[in-house]
């Protein structure tokens, strides 16, 4: 790797992010520790990275000089390897005197043997930011090779929350009481429930358009070229009909024979590792019922997509699987789940409750509207059925635009629109 190349992207990078405008996102972080940051690629990651770079700059922390900033996706970069990220700092300290710089390092993942370099800079004791768009960088193994020497924070793409204060939609003092406000809300709310919260797309003409290139560089970058897939178009029609079954648990077995009607066929073996990709890539949101034997958990899920411009892509239409696809998104935010701790399941036993939050005692139903009779009774029905089982829980059936409380046979409900749920 030439080390004048890298020398001209460490200098260019200073002055490109030295002169960003952002808005201000929630993050915070611990000036003393280092983080590997990780999520769905556009969610935000790197704006986060300028943001913490321009708090230190602002702050006097640090001087533009202090900053080594890589991204590894720059096409300049891409053909270095792990064991020449030491070029890295070399070409730095040819360029500054400043033996302890802030690094950051964005979309590292796709380097062979970045962990090991990554704990070796904290070893030394510097301050690293990483991130990447794969959920591998979680594993175990690489979490061992670290050291525990990263903390770990997810970032997602912008909440409702967020979008408004994007938009310039501020909050004041029982603001649920302003007409006007409370019709900026959900005008606001119609278009984020649509496109969904990738942040570029925001200010897009056409953010169809833009929602699509981003999802065929997840598709074909992030899980086809990553992980080596030989035949794409089993796993685009396998992203399809997850879209289409948004809402209802699908085993591997049903997967595996809908592939199989179309000519093509796959093992089980494929198929699991193929769902195992998209959720590294973070395109799909897994959840388990809650009821179900550990081994069933792992086969039958109900699966949503990781941000409704995404969803929103398969069809035209769909309000009923946005919604609840808008509900799993922003209970994934809240109640993240790990590899060694689901936290978010569904419940399904007689009767079927959309989401139970266990540690909280939460159970949600989502229904675009409760005025049918059919449908009050399965879902709000439902839902009573369910809480004088679970008595601890306290249940919640989101809407979109109907509110009020129900008692049924003792037990209450309350019904929330879901702008106004998301808010909360």
């Amino acid at each position: 790797m030439d080390k004048q190349l890298i020398k001209s992207v460490i200098v260019e990078k200073q002055q490109q992010i030295s002169q960003v405008e952002l808005l201000q996102r929630g993050e915070v972080f611990d000036k003393k520790s280092s983080y590997v940051l990780i999520g769905i690629r556009r969610a935000g990651k790197s704006y986060t990275l300028y943001q913490d770079i321009l708090s230190k700059l602002s702050s006097g922390d640090a001087k533009v000089e202090d900053i080594l900033y890589i991204n590894f996706e720059d096409e300049r970069i891409a053909p270095i390897t792990g064991n020449e990220l030491g070029l890295i700092l070399d070409a730095y300290w040819e360029l500054y005197d400043q033996k302890h710089p802030y690094i950051y390092l964005d979309e590292i993942q796709n380097i062979d043997g970045w962990e090991k370099f990554a704990r070796r800079l904290t070893e030394e004791k510097r301050k690293v930011m990483i991130t990447g768009s794969n959920a591998k960088m979680l594993s175990r193994e690489i979490a061992s090779t670290l050291g525990g020497s990263y903390v770990q924070r997810h970032i997602y793409p912008f909440s409702f929350k967020e979008y408004l204060d994007y938009h310039g939609v501020g909050f004041s003092r029982n603001w649920e009481f302003n007409p006007e406000l409370r019709r900026s809300i959900v005008r606001h709310f119609t278009e984020y429930f649509i496109h969904g919260g990738f942040a570029e797309s925001f200010d897009k003409v056409d953010k169809r358009e833009w929602l699509t290139s981003l999802y065929q560089k997840i598709l074909m970058g992030d899980i086809v070229e990553r992980n080596k897939i030989r035949n794409p178009r089993i796993l685009r029609l396998l992203a399809r009909k997850l879209a289409e079954s948004v809402m209802q648990p699908t085993t591997l077995k049903r997967l595996e024979n809908i592939i199989k009607s179309t000519g093509d066929s796959i093992s089980p073996t494929v198929l699991k590792d193929y769902l195992g990709y998209m959720e590294d890539a973070y395109l799909i949101i897994s959840i388990p019922n809650l009821v179900s034997p550990i081994t069933e958990q792992q086969t039958i899920m109900k699966r949503y997509f990781a941000d409704n411009g995404i969803l929103g892509l398969f069809f035209v239409g769909g309000e009923t699987k946005l919604l609840e696809n808008i509900v799993a998104v922003h209970l994934n935010r809240q109640y993240p789940s790990t590899p060694d701790e689901q936290r978010l399941f569904y419940y399904n036993k007689g009767v079927e409750v959309d989401f139970c939050v266990p540690e909280d005692n939460l159970a949600i139903q989502v229904s675009y509207s409760i005025d049918d009779s059919t449908t009050y009774e399965r879902e709000v029905g439902g839902m009573a059925k369910f809480l004088k089982a679970y008595k601890q829980y306290r249940g919640m059936v989101v809407t979109w635009d109907t509110e009020r409380q129900i008692t049924e046979g003792g037990i209450t409900i309350d019904v929330v629109p879901v702008w106004k749920w998301l808010l909360q």
